[in-house]
């Protein structure tokens, strides 16, 4: 693209994106959300997006540190019975929501166990038809025993529970706001976070300030957060996202994209000079695979076939995907579905890039078939394309003949959740760290669209596997359980894996205090700009 044509670019974008008192510029993080938020509903807080925003603005009764250890949030402490089945939670006394007229005199309230109470039961309210009711599939039942103490009573143990519970979806909010906005509590949020909600232009900006109320402390005792604003803009492209944080308009961009790749980093994927002074990067693991799916109750012969899908798997190499196309960043998916970093993760278990291999299988299917010319069409939206053209290119040398459909990404979203596409592009980013979440996948009982069994797969042997993984209490047999899954999995190849991901941060020098977790979460209350 023109440098011009660029700079003019920028001072349009700049012009648009409206200030947080630029005077106060340092204790204001701003960032861009492109693939725009749907609800700062927490019970709605399903993708990435809506998830950084509303873990600004609620909290629940834990929560996860960097290195996914389950620490206390508005619960001080908890006792688990000896049968793993009884959670009790202490709540601490010094945790208020967010002031509103509604709470009368004092404006603001403190939070109390029935609260909670509450809050669960919205979650699973089928009127409310919150995306997140499937958290609590495994309790049998939650109450308020007193004002400080909330129990929650498990069906069967499950060693992710405390886990599950740092979800956002488990976060408290106040029943007399809810039932006041009903669903324009979306755009109404009022939570406990470190920040509260000021101002939502949606498509423009969203702002949220600092609550002065806030019960956590750093460890000198300081008030958190640090910063006074958050400002979030919506610019939809992720080259003119780039292009702000390289101005020094935004303070952070999340991830690589092929709009700038190669622009901030070398081939080897470190941080090129032209940005050494500048900008800070961060990388580490991430709890994401991403992969290509199919439908497997498609009409289309191609799709029904496990030699098509077994030779898609071995026709592409990941490892030169990964080269060229990400510089580096990432780890080629050369195992099952459940990531590296995971126990359960077991390398051997997945397709190496055997050509030959493909080319044979194609043939194999064209001969048991009598057809000429197999055909599938790959859905993605124009942030993979690049992949998908990729593969498209590798596949074609096997004889498979393969188109790339270019959707967005609402669109995509929409339409794999319905089984309205035979094959494609995915990710699933861990909803907590333990390899059962990946493997939910593929519980036939989790059929999408109530459920995330996007590729409808359904095995009777991996059944009893993941329904009797949750009494395994021993980590290891648990493990050997998990690994048994997967690779019962990969045998039928309802999925391409391509790549375990990694996070990759990059962050303006004047920012502090950002750190990065294997979920991905966006942490703001212990960052700080000079």
């Amino acid at each position: 693209m023109n440098k011009f044509l660029l700079a003019g670019i920028v001072v349009s974008l700049m012009s648009c994106m409206s200030s947080v008192d630029s005077n106060r510029d340092h204790l204001v993080f701003r960032y861009n959300e492109h693939k725009n938020i749907g609800s700062l509903d927490p019970a709605f807080s399903k993708d990435l997006a809506d998830i950084w925003a509303t873990n600004q603005l609620f909290n629940g009764l834990v929560q996860m540190d960097e290195d996914l250890n389950v620490e206390p949030s508005i619960a001080s402490s908890w006792q688990i019975s000896e049968d793993a089945l009884t959670y009790n939670f202490s709540l601490r006394e010094d945790v208020y929501f967010h002031k509103h007229e509604l709470f009368g005199k004092d404006s603001t309230r403190t939070v109390s166990a029935h609260d909670f109470e509450y809050s669960f039961k919205r979650l699973t309210d089928p009127q409310v038809a919150s995306p997140g009711s499937w958290v609590l599939n495994k309790v049998d039942q939650f109450n308020a025993i007193d004002d400080h103490t909330f129990q929650i009573q498990l069906k069967q143990p499950f060693p992710a529970f405390l886990g599950l519970l740092t979800m956002k979806y488990c976060s408290v909010v106040p029943r007399e706001i809810v039932e006041h906005y009903g669903s324009d509590f979306r755009s109404n949020p009022i939570g406990t976070g470190p920040f509260k909600f000021k101002r939502w232009e949606e498509n423009i900006k969203l702002v949220f300030r600092r609550n002065n109320n806030y019960f956590e402390r750093d460890m000198s005792g300081n008030a958190l957060p640090y910063l006074e604003a958050v400002a979030i803009t919506f610019l939809p492209e992720k080259q003119s996202e780039f292009l702000q944080f390289a101005q020094g308009n935004i303070d952070f961009v999340s991830g690589l994209d092929a709009s700038y790749k190669d622009e901030i980093l070398t081939a080897d994927g470190k941080l090129k000079a032209l940005y050494a002074d500048d900008v800070n990067m961060i990388r580490g693991p991430y709890l994401n695979t991403e992969y290509l799916a199919f439908f497997m109750d498609s009409n289309l012969p191609e799709i029904q076939s496990s030699l098509i899908r077994q030779a898609i798997n071995y026709g592409f190499d990941r490892q030169k995907m990964m080269t060229y196309l990400r510089n580096g960043i990432g780890i080629p998916a050369h195992g099952g579905f459940i990531p590296k970093g995971l126990p359960g993760y077991d390398e051997s278990i997945g397709f190496s890039y055997q050509p030959e291999k493909a080319r044979q299988l194609i043939d194999q299917y064209k001969a048991e078939s009598n057809t000429d010319n197999p055909a599938i069409t790959i859905t993605t939206t124009s942030n993979y394309l690049s992949f998908c053209e990729y593969i498209q290119k590798e596949l074609q040398k096997t004889g498979l003949d393969v188109t790339v459909d270019v959707i967005p990404a609402s669109s995509l979203k929409d339409s794999k959740a319905n089984g309205k596409l035979d094959m494609f592009r995915a990710s699933w980013i861990a909803d907590y760290p333990d390899a059962e979440n990946y493997l939910s996948l593929y519980f036939s009982k989790n059929f999408a669209p109530n459920g995330p069994n996007y590729t409808h797969y359904k095995n009777d042997l991996f059944d009893s596997w993941y329904e009797a993984a949750f009494t395994e209490t021993d980590p290891k047999e648990r493990e050997i359980l998990y690994t048994k899954m997967d690779s019962l999995v990969m045998a039928s190849a309802p999925v391409v894996p391509l790549f375990y991901d990694e996070v990759v941060r990059f962050t303006r020098k004047e920012v502090k205090g950002l750190g990065i977790n294997p979920v991905n979460l966006l942490e703001l209350k212990k960052v700080k700009k000079r």
